[in-house]
């Protein structure tokens, strides 16, 4: 069988890592005895460094796919899933009270109209570190190696790994969203709407 090549919009460890533990969990149901091979390509998101909201993580997820289809038509890079990854801050406010959250979100297309995002869950942002990156722009990569006193936390366990002890590190988080992007494509089934009518 033929490798099914994944391009992923990153050459960041903790990105490609999460893609390929992704990958391990997905491929026996993907499609049997499925090998995959990932290349990491660096493409533009898009949006700010670090985005402050979900509306802006996700375009940034899905323009790094976009711009992987767009590689792969011009170079006939026989590439044949395009998977684009971004992290950031959604800023909302709950009861007067403003609340920041940490996302990473995962776009997954097939290049031929199907497409899906997956997200990873939320864990909240201190104040004082939040105040950094939302009042006083700093790129959460360095607001967070300052936060923990530490230095390229960002290609280490990540300000998820940060926040959380280690119990969910940046690739975690991804390898999560990665899995729930893919879902409509090893899971056929259950997005089609056969299943119901199965039931029916």
């Amino acid at each position: 069988m033929d490798k099914i090549i994944i391009a992923v919009g990153s050459k960041r460890r903790p990105k490609l890592n999460a893609v390929r533990e992704a990958l391990e969990l997905i491929g026996p149901s993907f499609e049997d005895g499925a090998q995959f091979e990932i290349i990491g390509v660096e493409v533009p998101s898009g949006v700010r460094h670090t985005p402050l909201s979900r509306e802006d993580i996700m375009k940034g997820a899905r323009q790094r796919a976009e711009a992987l289809v767009q590689i792969a038509q011009k170079k006939n890079e026989p590439w044949q899933f395009f998977v684009g990854l971004e992290g950031g801050l959604d800023v909302m406010h709950e009861n007067g009270v403003r609340q920041v959250f940490l996302e990473s979100w995962a776009y997954v297309s097939d290049g031929k109209g199907r497409s899906a995002f997956g997200q990873s869950g939320a864990v909240m942002v201190p104040e004082t570190l939040a105040g950094r990156v939302v009042d006083q722009e700093v790129e959460l990569a360095e607001a967070i190696d300052a936060f923990a006193d530490g230095h390229g936390i960002r290609d280490a366990q990540g300000a998820w790994g940060v926040l959380t002890r280690n119990l969910i590190t940046r690739q975690d988080a991804f390898r999560i969203a990665v899995v729930s992007a893919f879902a409509p494509f090893f899971n056929r089934e259950m997005y089609s709407g056969r299943a119901e009518g199965a039931r029916a």
